[in-house]
């Protein structure tokens, strides 16, 4: 039965059809060319004609004429739209002419760095072109460094290689830095949040020591669609960036379907399992033969499903071809994954979003996601995952009962008719710009003036120089600390350190099987949790903290571990506030202190609670941004106390699940806390934190953004067809208590026309 055979029989069954809250067809796209640049050495054009390549695409064309103009610039088109060539035909052009001139191109992923070193050695035989192009990463050997720090004409790299062994040793790369004329930025969209806060203190850095050494590169940056590419590329260089956004690739036929499961309880609102929704749909693709990949959004989620699938498939014999694939898969497991689904040995992977950059995996012919990605720039880069020019390819978006997801249930036109969100970035965060200012001056003294980020850096440095980091002499600030500061400063995370996982089945013969970074150890290898690997369970025995080591044995159980964590929170400023009605909108700085408290055993497949068990495991605290409404007594003396109660933390719930649609994160960015009388400022409060210390401005963007936030959970809970309160809108179902009736009281006490009754 071929894709759209299936397609048909989906949209009759009893048990799917009814469940499809949307379904639309998008046409294909002809493509559209553009003349060939003038300027373009006619060789690059040769090559490109002999590779099947008659013309450009419009915006591949106005991509090479700004580059070779000599401005920034940043190209924003969807998932395989040709970007490559943009960057690529500049970058070889001036090497054609100027064969002392270096590029450096960073990807934020090895598996994407390797994609692109294939690329130029192909270029590169097509050219009759001795480029000494060269990748440089961890799994680079060392007899191999040194050659490629004094002849590569193309270093290819990622930030973290850039941050901690290349600025660093910037004296090693003299031949690097002082020809140094491009400098490529590929999948921009991924740099938002904390991630794309220290990119733009990396390239601060980057620039800085270019001109020490005498070269103002030029950026040339790629991005998938997101609503800010302009400013966010200006904000990483801090330089101007022309913007070409005028895609002319082709596109083939493609169907979208949002699917909602069917709701198994009416009174109480609960929905069958977005996990084996998903699971049944996967099975059906994979059994019609359609290469199929699915999008988790958890580490867990991805093992649950590649564990339930290859069952499925044992009896087929087709195991083996399905795969997991996320952060914690060692490199050799990730590229051998890689390999299998461009030559069709894989027929079906279960991944994080670690797939949804521009890796190449071929081309799969359906995607399914379990769960609203979180942005809808990231919902249209997982699907752009699927799909051949000119064959049809289907994208299942299976929504889970949180509100956001039933609200997109609700209000399809806002996923398809809606443009993608913007991509916040603060670099000025004075967490991460105070790291990046110590390797800044570990790299380079600073003298008095010099502007990084603030134009005025001094009180920053005495403060480091207070901690005996930096020693001011004469009009220099220089390090002077023991310390080498880059290898203490994750690009990733607000904390650097990893845990591997060690498996001890075989006692003789302990393999490391993966890693995890340290904020997530606490809830998934704590003592006694069932990790989850490619199908196969491994309990932890043994988890060594400070030596960042879990040990863990193979196990055959029928069932899988989830913890839960407790957090504190305390705010410790209040940067910005304003009255609204009812209350009091705030921004502010927050102290959060986590303590993982118990693990539940959860039976496989139906998902049933089956025991559970206590964490022995440290609190640990840190600082960031919050944004918090606080109530005027009056609001909370219309309710009784009890349905208040539950009124405040339904209030919570909804605003937590439904900020993602105002911010470009994941729901998991933020936490939420509800008290009904706050030690702080003794009213009832609802408080939205950032889980990243320091905060990267989502707070403030709520704080802006705080009517529309609440009209939204406003029409989220009156249009649930729940009773009482389900997990679709308030988040609990508690009938007493009445928590739904509670919440809409609370967003009528606090929106000028009310909240709409159900």
């Amino acid at each position: 039965m071929n894709l759209a055979q299936l397609l048909e029989r989906w949209e009759r069954s009893p048990s799917i059809g009814p469940g499809i809250a949307a379904s639309r067809h998008l046409p294909s796209q002809p493509a559209r060319y553009a003349p060939w640049p003038a300027a373009l050495d006619d060789r690059l054009r040769a090559a490109l004609e002999c590779r099947g390549v008659p013309a450009l695409y419009t915006h591949q064309a106005q991509a090479v004429e700004a580059a070779l103009a000599g401005e920034n610039m940043v190209v924003v088109t969807p998932t395989a739209s040709g970007k490559t060539l943009c960057y690529n035909l500049p970058v070889l052009h001036r090497l054609l002419h100027e064969p002392a001139a270096r590029a450096l191109y960073l990807f934020p992923t090895k598996a994407l760095a390797q994609d692109q070193l294939a690329e130029l050695r192909t270029w590169a035989a097509a050219l009759d072109l001795p480029l000494a192009a060269y990748t440089y990463d961890g799994d680079t050997p060392a007899p191999a460094r040194q050659a490629i720090r004094s002849a590569g004409s193309i270093v290819v790299t990622n930030p973290d290689m850039l941050h901690t062994a290349i600025l660093p040793r910037h004296t090693s790369w003299e031949h690097l830095f002082s020809q140094l004329r491009y400098v490529v930025v590929d999948e921009l969209h991924s740099y938002r949040g904390v991630f794309g806060s220290h990119l733009a203190n990396v390239l601060r850095r980057l620039t800085r020591i270019a001109r020490f050494y005498g070269s103002t590169p030029q950026f040339l940056l790629a991005s998938a669609t997101i609503a800010n590419p302009r400013e966010l590329a200006e904000e990483l260089i801090e330089a101007p960036v022309r913007l070409i956004d005028d895609n002319g690739a082709p596109r083939g036929p493609r169907h979208f379907l949002l699917y909602n499961p069917p709701v198994v309880n009416a009174a109480l609102g609960i929905r069958r399992s977005a996990l084996l929704a998903a699971r049944d749909l996967a099975v059906d693709l994979l059994a019609n033969q359609v290469q199929t990949i699915v999008f988790a959004r958890s580490r867990l989620t991805v093992e649950l499903l590649v564990t339930y699938l290859k069952q499925a498939a044992r009896g087929e014999g087709a195991a083996a071809k399905i795969r997991g694939y996320r952060g914690g898969y060692l490199p050799r497991e990730r590229r051998e994954i890689e390999r299998g689904l461009r030559a069709g040995d894989v027929r079906g992977v279960v991944a994080t979003s670690a797939l949804e950059l521009g890796i190449d995996i071929g081309s799969l012919d359906a995607c399914i996601m379990v769960g609203y990605p979180g942005t809808i720039a990231s919902t249209w880069q997982q699907a752009g995952r699927a799909g051949r020019r000119s064959d049809l390819s289907l994208t299942v978006l299976v929504a889970t009962s949180n509100p956001l997801d039933q609200f997109l249930a609700a209000h399809p036109e806002y996923l398809f008719d809606r443009a993608v969100e913007s991509a916040l970035v603060n670099p000025n965060n004075l967490y991460i710009l105070a790291s990046h200012l110590k390797c800044a001056a570990f790299e380079l003294a600073f003298p008095d003036g010099e502007p990084f980020g603030l134009d005025d850096t001094s009180e920053l440095l005495g403060y480091l120089e207070e901690n005996d980091v930096l020693h001011h002499v004469g009009s220099r600030w220089h390090w002077m600390a023991d310390a080498f500061p880059a290898q203490e400063i994750s690009l990733r995370s607000a904390t650097i350190d990893n845990f591997v996982i060690i498996d001890t089945t075989q006692p003789a013969a302990p393999r490391v099987i993966g890693e995890m970074d340290r904020l997530s150890v606490p809830t998934l290898l704590h003592e006694e949790a069932i990790y989850l690997h490619e199908g196969q369970q491994y309990q932890v025995e043994r988890l060594d903290w400070p030596e960042k080591k879990a040990y863990v044995r193979q196990v055959d159980v029928d069932y899988y571990t989830d913890a839960e964590l407790a957090v504190r929170l305390e705010p410790i400023d209040v940067l910005g506030s304003a009255a609204v009605r009812g209350g009091r909108r705030h921004l502010g700085e927050v102290a959060l202190t986590f303590q993982p408290t118990i693990f539940k055993k959860l039976k496989l497949h139906t998902h049933d609670n089956v025991g559970w068990g206590r964490i022995q495991l440290p609190e640990e605290t840190h600082h960031t941004s919050a944004y918090w409404l606080t109530l005027d007594e009056a609001v909370g003396a219309k309710l009784p106390r009890a349905a208040f109660e539950a009124g405040l933390v339904g209030l919570a719930h909804l605003l937590a699940q439904l900020a993602p649609l105002f911010l470009m994160c994941d729901p998991r960015d933020l936490g939420r806390q509800a008290e009904v009388r706050s030690p702080f400022n003794r009213a009832p409060s609802v408080y939205l934190y950032e889980q990243v210390a320091g905060g990267v401005g989502l707070a403030e963007k709520l704080y802006a953004t705080h009517a529309d936030l609440l009209a939204a959970a406003a029409d989220q809970v009156a249009a649930c067809p729940c009773e009482q309160g389900c997990p679709s809108c308030v988040g609990t179902v508690d009938l007493p208590r009445q928590p739904k009736q509670a919440t809409l009281a609370l967003l009528g006490e606090l929106l000028a026309g009310g909240a709409r009754a159900q």
